[in-house]
């Protein structure tokens, strides 16, 4: 059958007939499709002379007793059958997933790999009928049209909502592993200058995040007094910048510590994101009074959509509750105008 029309059609084809379609052309038979939809075999027929008719040519060749799917009918199945099985698939997703409580977290990369992850086994082990879907980008989210519950954020307090919850804040420090130090020890700053320093690439683009460059850290710590013949030091008489022995730059903060890690150089790291390695043993603070307080903040913030629910308000609990023990480890002790939003 050849359907002819002195107007070519562009109009999108109706999805409803595509299901008879796919059932015919897995079967090449009518009377089959017609018991696999529940259908009538002359309802299936009407269905397929209806879609045939959208498209504008026969999608099959009727035999006496048999059915054969033409070169059109073949390149329709082969984009319909896809089509239709990822449809299918998405389907049953979703009435898998009706029902279950979730709670859907933004934040950053190097926060989630350092700092949530490796906490998170907890949260499950006590709320195995939660499931955690964490977005991991350098992009902020509008809390008020995203799919997201939370957002943990990196910011200092002039720059956040006033509902955001402080987690604890920030200072930076050397670190670096033991075992760099055995061959290379670090008993004061000039020790510096044998080693490569290891700091965030973009840092110096964002006034903010200069403070997590060395030479912020070398400005408060690095200029020694250089003391006369007999006399004091004076602060107008200081010693030459220090010069490590090579820079290595990387672009997110657990880049940085990996490289520290495996024993690549000396990194300014973010004292909250490496607490626990250096509580392990695995990295080693070798100049411990020499910390930097920097004025960024680590922030939860909740959708307010999501603020009742009881699956986000356990999860807030929690993350608050594992903010708590970083703030003990770290020794952080916050601004008096944020202590109430803290517990």
């Amino acid at each position: 059958m050849q359907l002819t029309s002195s107007h070519p059609r562009t109009r999108p084809i109706a999805a409803g007939h595509l299901r008879a379609f796919d059932a015919v052309a897995r079967h090449l038979n009518f009377r089959a499709a017609a018991e696999e939809l529940s259908l009538t075999q002359s309802a299936v027929s009407r269905q397929i002379q209806a879609l045939e008719d959208e498209v504008g040519t026969a999608l099959f060749l009727r035999h006496t007793r048999a059915v054969e799917l033409t070169s059109a009918g073949s390149q329709l199945l082969r984009a319909s059958s896809m089509a239709l099985e990822r449809i299918d698939t998405a389907v049953r997703q979703i009435r898998q997933s009706a029902g279950r409580k979730s709670v859907a977290i933004t934040t950053w990369a190097s926060f989630a790999s350092m700092w949530l992850i490796p906490r998170l086994e907890a949260f499950q082990r006590d709320h195995p009928d939660i499931d955690i879907r964490i977005d991991a980008t350098d992009n902020a989210v509008d809390l008020a049209t995203a799919d997201v519950d939370l957002a943990l954020r990196y910011a200092v307090p002039q720059t956040v909502p006033s509902t955001a919850l402080r987690l604890f804040g920030e200072q930076l420090t050397p670190v670096a592993s033991p075992w760099l130090l055995k061959s290379q020890p670090i008993h004061n700053i000039e020790d510096l200058s044998k080693c490569a320093l290891i700091e965030a690439g973009d840092a110096h683009r964002t006034r903010h995040l200069e403070w997590l460059t060395w030479q912020r850290w070398l400005d408060t710590f690095g200029a020694v007094p250089a003391a006369k013949p007999g006399k004091r030091a004076s602060r107008n008489h200081l010693q030459p910048k220090l010069t490590p022995q090579r820079w290595m730059y990387f672009n997110y903060a657990n880049q940085i510590v990996q490289a520290a890690l495996t024993g690549q150089g000396v990194a300014l790291a973010r004292l909250p994101l490496v607490a626990e390695s250096l509580a392990s043993g695995d990295l080693v603070e070798p100049l411990p009074h020499t910390r930097l307080d920097s004025p960024l903040v680590y922030w939860l913030m909740v959708a307010p959509r999501s603020v009742q629910r009881p699956e986000v308000k356990a999860f807030c609990d929690w993350l608050l509750l594992q903010a708590a023990l970083t703030r003990e480890a770290i020794g952080d002790v916050p601004d008096p105008d944020t202590v109430d939003q803290i517990d």
